[in-house]
């Protein structure tokens, strides 16, 4: 029988030369922080964290993020090692086409990933995220004799993370938030690529995460296993702070030539090093994914631990269900990302045609406010600029430290964290996030967008202030390329409707997207409430595009618009009529989903037979080629905006009626 400190070291080390050995094998990957930090992970994952091997999405489970995801290794050893559904042949093919164990965590590829991570910081904001989330959900659905949603959210954090400036803003919002049940163990081995920290990176970490009003543990030894339980202990004991445990680790731990230096991070050991390293540290066993039978053992004991503990939460759900059945009925349906019965009736009504002009930013507030009466998991905010973008919901509360069941977020001007929490907020389940601000900071929020669309998660994105026509704030405030931008991103659904109907299709097709994220583009400039019983109702928008007007069944030419340039292009074709050219006015809201439609359709809409197509968008031109063709002709930017009204600079930019009637009118000329 081994002594208790034996088997932990057995454990520690099975982990880290699984780690060891994968980048090995590899010969790609990063072995240093895995060496490094296996001990503190480790009393985590034995001693703490409240999860079940055998069900990843038990919905009581403690989160864990890693947010250093190039430590992915060692995370994979443990999923292994506690009985996830991941094999030793599985570790074995790390890095390797079509493996459940890429280079950098994948969240859906690995069962027991929590988040994807390898962009540093990330994480870090996405645990705060799922703090948020998990207080929102007690607040609503906890009674006095029934704990049902009550878990921790942990993460592994490096020094790499806590540099990076998304990390910044998370702390301070969840400092402010005094988020208790967050508690992240830092990986303090005070190096980088470049080398020691020292280069960069000198301020006291401790007052600094003190000074956001985090409670601050350590440092302890990284270790020492005794200290970290401790300061783990510590940290679930204060309720109302998140906290911030300092472990002082040595990256690379036990590499004779490597320890302690940049050489251990993002590259194999080496096969001469590796047999050092296991000589140093004491692991006699000479075949490299050697699990003991031990350790193996003492590892498994995690799937009755975490059985136990859902088979209890189980038996306290049933009683809760007795005793609250309504509240139980609507916290599974939550929990599913399940919208209710009839969600969406009455939105159709909103906006009568005989309403003239309406920003579809305001549409949109207005929109938001109908879905937040019906859809409870409806919850977010905006960066600041609430009153401008118009996302807040009335009489729905204020989400803070006061009231954790507001549905109303305050992330403060932080576009970057609040695109990762609104990511965490997804990730933890329970909640349909939206995430506002103008469409030009979408610059600051690109890295967590870009990860939802990876993930495959149902956030939604509210960009207003969509083009140049916001006028006189000028080209600082003036999006040209940021619509490409968002276009270029693999599974993300851009939407740029252009009247109030078609932001109310907008919002549903946002709404019904559970497998990937959405961004509605929306103007500041009022714009007409098309008459749907003189043109093609709304409902159009779904396909992501469709005729919207035509003078004749065959038409001459095809005009196609986006958001406010829709109205325009309607303007130009009355006036090609009027010349007696017959045009098509095509709405093309989404380029995503239009091409998602069969050809049938698309070739219906946009007839490859007519050559003759014009586009207007008050962006940049780059990609619309793709539907006017080689032969048709693109109107939009390839220049910043200016400071002036917004009418004025439309006019002067040639983003106007008789310009795109001139361009139809000479297209059709040089055709002839």
């Amino acid at each position: 029988m081994m002594a208790v400190a034996s088997i932990d070291e057995l454990c520690i080390n099975t982990v880290r030369f699984l780690a060891v050995d994968a980048v090995e094998k590899a010969n790609s990957g990063h072995p240093g922080a895995p060496l490094g930090a296996a001990p503190i992970a480790y009393v985590l994952w034995d001693r703490f964290l409240k999860h079940n091997p055998a069900d990843p999405k038990w919905a009581d489970r403690d989160r864990f993020v890693l947010s250093c995801g190039h430590a992915s290794a060692m995370l994979y050893a443990l999923l292994y090692l506690t009985g996830y559904d991941l094999s030793l042949e599985e570790v074995k093919r790390f890095r390797q086409w079509g493996s459940q164990t890429p280079g950098h965590i994948e969240y859906g590829v690995t069962p027991g990933v929590e988040a994807t991570t390898g962009p540093l910081g990330q994480g870090f904001a996405n645990g705060v995220g799922m703090a948020i989330a998990e207080r929102w959900l007690a607040q609503h659905y906890n009674q006095p004799d029934h704990k049902i949603i009550d878990h921790y959210t942990y993460a592994i954090v490096s020094d790499g993370d806590l540099q990076e400036g998304v990390s910044s803003e998370a702390a301070s919002l969840s400092g402010t938030l005094r988020l208790g049940k967050l508690i992240y163990l830092y990986d303090k081995n005070d190096i980088s690529i470049e080398g020691d920290t020292s280069i960069t990176f000198t301020e006291d970490i401790a007052q600094r995460f003190q000074a956001y009003g985090w409670h601050v543990v350590g440092p302890v030894d990284g270790n020492d296993l005794t200290g970290v339980e401790a300061a783990i202990k510590e940290a679930q004991a204060v309720a109302d702070q998140p906290s911030l445990i300092i472990c002082r680790t040595i990256i690379g731990y036990g590499s004779p030539h490597k320890a302690g230096t940049a050489a251990a991070h993002g590259e194999p050991l080496g096969s001469e090093e590796t047999r050092l390293t296991k000589e140093k540290l004491g692991w006699t066993y000479p075949e490299p994914f050697t699990v003991p039978t031990e350790a193996l053992s003492h590892f498994r004991r995690a799937m009755e631990r975490g059985s136990r503990w859902q088979r209890d939460w189980e038996g306290r759900m049933e009683t809760y269900r007795q005793a609250y059945s309504e509240k139980a009925r609507n916290l599974v349906g939550d929990l599913r990302g399940n919208l209710p019965e009839g969600w969406d009736s009455g939105l159709n009504a909103l906006f009568p045609n005989e309403e003239k002009l309406l920003a579809t930013r305001e549409a949109s507030g207005r929109v938001m406010n109908a879905i937040a009466e019906k859809v409870h998991t409806f919850m977010g905010g905006s960066a600041d600029l609430a009153p401008s973008t118009k996302t807040l919901l009335e009489g729905c509360g204020d989400y803070g430290f006061a009231d954790y069941g507001g549905h109303n977020m305050h992330f403060g001007v932080r576009e970057h964290a609040m695109g990762a929490i609104a990511s965490g907020m997804s990730l933890h389940g329970g909640i349909i996030p939206y995430a506002g601000t103008f469409l030009i900071f979408y610059d600051y929020m690109r890295p967590p967008v870009r990860l939802a669309a990876l993930m495959g998660i149902r956030v939604i994105y509210i960009f207003t202030h969509d083009s140049v026509g916001l006028g006189e704030d000028g080209p600082t405030h003036q999006p040209v390329e940021q619509l490409l931008g968002l276009r270029s991103v693999p599974g993300l659904v851009t939407i740029r409707p252009t009247d109030a109907n078609e932001t109310v299709e907008a919002w549903k097709v946002a709404l019904e997207r559970q497998h990937g994220p959405t961004a509605l583009v929306l103007s500041r400039q009022k714009l007409p409430v098309l008459n749907q019983t003189e043109l093609a109702t709304a409902s159009g928008l779904r396909q992501g595009g469709y005729v919207l007007w035509e003078a004749a069944r065959h038409p001459d030419v095809i005009l196609i618009g986006t958001g406010s340039e829709v109205h325009i292009a309607l303007e130009a074709g009355r006036l090609l009529q009027k010349k007696g050219i017959s045009a098509r006015v095509v709405s093309l809201p989404s380029w995503e989903l239009f091409d998602a439609q069969p050809e049938k359709y698309r070739n219906k809409v946009l007839p490859p037979a007519i050559k003759a197509r014009v586009s207007i968008e008050a962006a940049s031109r780059l990609g619309w080629e793709r539907y006017v063709g080689t032969e048709g002709v693109a109107i939009g930017l390839s220049r910043f905006g200016v400071s002036a009204p917004g009418e004025v600079i439309y006019q002067k930019l040639g983003l106007d009626a008789r310009h795109v009637a001139d361009e139809a009118t000479k297209l059709l000329r040089r055709k002839s």
